[in-house]
């Protein structure tokens, strides 16, 4: 019997995952319509149920996806280049046009690099979260101590907005545990991205419900409570709490956040959607949104009272409008030199990257 010799199979090539990039269009979407809404929340209780109903995980989520794409090794000069090229010269870029919008407008502007305006705080903290990530996980349980680091920092009042540190050290934990779900391999033990069990989705959708019934049910309660609660960023002296068991509230709001988090991971579609190609324009969404709402924040259009649930309604679709325009070819290729910027004259040729360039951006999103 004759044989036959058949060509060698070429190298595998790494295949997107769609659940990844619903996962990130869905969470930048949900910062859009939430900040969208917000301005309404003070005269609308509908809006004020929206914005708390989201603001308990999006941000955890958003955090936790950055985590699972990102790498514990030890630190190399491309590694650092990754940091200074994605993170820190694109939050510079932005941190000087919202300097000088803000001169335009208002006639007066700060031109302060530590205190990030508006969104750019993520930006900052995504750069904590990967200068610290190789350190951190030489401990033994990396993820208890980020915890501990997280109800730490609370008690400490010195600890504030500066380089936005205060909020980035309380948003540790969902980083950490989304870089220990890919330790885990826990995707691919579950098969969750394959497949869903119904009854795993009918829990994800009950959660849901009961976490949006809390809200409505006791909208008194969550409007007497901080909102810096969810945001990670104050001291709990700030927050008016004192007591030494002021850090058992916030482990209470990291397992929340938590919970709805894996939740929404759950309920994420696995195949293909129409939304997947723009889950790899998320950083372009995120650091553009708030240049389309500023004029609307500013004009005072949003701060009418009563707020009609029909405008409410509206900035949910204009929301969703604004993040799929983002995300569009034309904008990623007019901006692209301020969000991905390239200063390869800026950098010593030092080559340690045998295998070349990397094409993630911060958020995990794979570059053009």
């Amino acid at each position: 019997m004759s044989t036959s010799r058949t060509a060698p199979s070429p190298p595998a090539v790494s295949q997107r995952i769609p659940l990844w990039d619903n996962a990130r269009f869905l969470c930048v979407a949900l910062v859009v319509i939430d900040h969208a809404v917000l301005p309404l929340t003070a005269n609308n209780d509908h809006a004020f149920v929206v914005y708390l109903f989201i603001h308990g995980f999006h941000i955890p989520a958003f955090a936790m996806i950055s985590g699972y794409f990102s790498k514990a090794g030890p630190s190399s000069a491309r590694r650092m280049k990754k940091i200074l090229t994605d993170i820190l010269l694109p939050y510079v870029i932005m941190q000087t046009i919202w300097t000088v919008v803000q001169y335009l407008v208002d006639g007066s502007a700060s031109a302060n690099l530590t205190a990030p305006h508006w969104t750019l705080w993520f930006l900052l903290a995504l750069g904590i979260f990967r200068l610290i990530l190789p350190y951190l996980v030489l401990l033994r349980w990396p993820l208890v101590w980020s915890i501990l680091f997280s109800i730490g920092v609370g008690y400490l009042s010195n600890v504030g907005a500066t380089f936005s540190l205060a909020r980035a050290i309380g948003l540790l934990p969902f980083f950490l545990l989304g870089w220990q779900f890919r330790q885990w391999k826990l995707v691919e033990k579950w098969g969750v991205v394959e497949r869903q069990a119904w009854l795993i989705r009918v829990i994800a959708v009950a959660i849901f419900v009961a976490w949006g019934c809390s809200i409505a049910f006791f909208i008194p309660f969550w409007r007497s409570l901080s909102v810096h609660w969810f945001l990670y960023d104050n001291s709990y002296t700030s927050l008016g709490q004192d007591d030494w068991w002021a850090g058992l509230v916030r482990l209470g709001f990291l397992g929340l956040a938590a919970v709805l988090s894996a939740a929404f991971f759950v309920l994420v579609p696995r195949s293909p959607t129409w939304i997947t190609d723009f889950g790899q324009a998320t950083m372009y969404i995120y650091l553009l949104h708030s240049f389309v709402l500023y004029p609307l924040l500013k004009s005072g259009i949003l701060r009418q009272t009563p707020s009609p649930d029909w405008l409410l309604l509206a900035l949910v679709l204009a929301g969703i409008a604004i993040s799929i325009a983002l995300a569009s070819p034309l904008v990623r290729k007019v901006f692209r030199p301020l969000i991905e910027p390239k200063p390869r004259w800026l950098f010593v040729d030092i080559d340690d990257n045998p295998t070349g360039p990397s094409r993630t951006d911060p958020t995990g999103s794979r570059r053009d």
